[in-house]
């Protein structure tokens, strides 16, 4: 494949943003998501990653997904990995030659998903894409056991010696798994993203290059904050970031993935949209309890 975009830089906050839907439909609202990159990119973050599991990839066809490539990479201050999450290898490799041609800078991949898959086949599908891509641009592995045939310890390690991968992002929340992979550095180079909010601080202060976060799509400044002051050895301002963070992540995951954070969004101006499944009466009643917490919390959040 042809090279693509240059300009990643592997480190520091990755904002993994969600797909605004217009009113209505599950269609993407191309307009809402672009008034988003640049909401994301005024909080500081260094690149966003588009479509991944926070931006609701599996609800949208691969046409959906390129166009809203196409669209981001004319209108982001900040380069763009893209998810390139599929069923298929088939599938995946015509999301990276398209995320090559429409000007993304990196690319995330996730193992296959929903039907579960041995180790064999999870290495066999990434070490095929990785040769597929060449070094066309960056490819970052993702893990993400909770959504996906899981991607071992023993299999990331072969996959990152290899050197066809960049780094990872984990989101396991698993610290043992992360810290194997923190010294697992001492034998490779990669790059190494925490992918679940709630250890940021702590792989950040353990050596980590960044945090590749759905949490950032709604509170990017928390985030560039938390790194900042965690990478310039501030353990008391790095601390309260956290804390400030931990706030926001006790209150979404009363929710399905990403309804708090896209709620979160409109309560700061930007377009969420129509949900892929409709809340209960009991979580719209905590949606409405959410909200009113909510704008009561941001001011100090983004000042403390």
């Amino acid at each position: 494949m042809k090279k693509g975009r240059e300009g990643l830089k592997l480190e520091g906050v990755l904002a993994a943003v969600v797909t605004p839907n217009r009113v209505g439909t599950l269609e993407p609202d191309f307009t809402g998501l672009l008034e988003l990159l640049d909401f994301v990119a005024a909080g500081g973050v260094n690149s966003i990653c588009l479509m991944g599991s926070t931006g609701e990839f599996v609800n949208y066809s691969n046409p959906d997904r390129q166009r809203a490539l196409y669209l981001a990479a004319k209108r982001s201050r900040v380069p763009l990995v893209v998810g390139v999450g599929h069923t298929t290898l088939r599938g995946s490799i015509e999301l990276a030659e398209d995320a090559i041609g429409g000007g993304a800078s990196g690319l995330l991949l996730m193992p296959p998903y929903f039907f579960p898959y041995q180790q064999g086949e999870v290495e066999a599908y990434c070490l095929a894409f990785a040769k597929e891509v060449g070094d066309a641009l960056p490819i970052l592995l993702y893990s993400i056991p909770q959504f996906t045939s899981p991607l071992e310890i023993d299999t990331a390690k072969r996959l990152l010696d290899t050197g066809r991968f960049a780094g990872i992002k984990d989101s396991s929340g698993n610290w043992e798994y992360f810290a194997q992979l923190l010294a697992f550095r001492e034998q490779r180079a990669f790059a190494l993203f925490a992918g679940n909010d709630r250890i940021a601080l702590r792989a950040l202060e353990a050596g980590a290059d960044g945090v590749l976060s759905g949490c950032a799509s709604a509170i990017p400044e928390v985030l560039v904050r938390l790194y900042k002051t965690a990478k310039a050895g501030d353990t008391v301002g790095a601390a309260k970031a956290q804390a400030t963070l931990d706030e926001f992540i006790a209150r979404i995951d009363s929710f399905p993935v990403p309804v708090g954070i896209k709620q979160a969004l409109v309560l700061r101006g930007q377009k969420g949209g129509e949900l892929a499944c409709p809340l209960a009466p009991e979580t719209t009643a905590k949606l409405a309890e959410y909200s009113t917490w909510f704008q009561g919390w941001i001011t100090g959040a983004l000042t403390s």
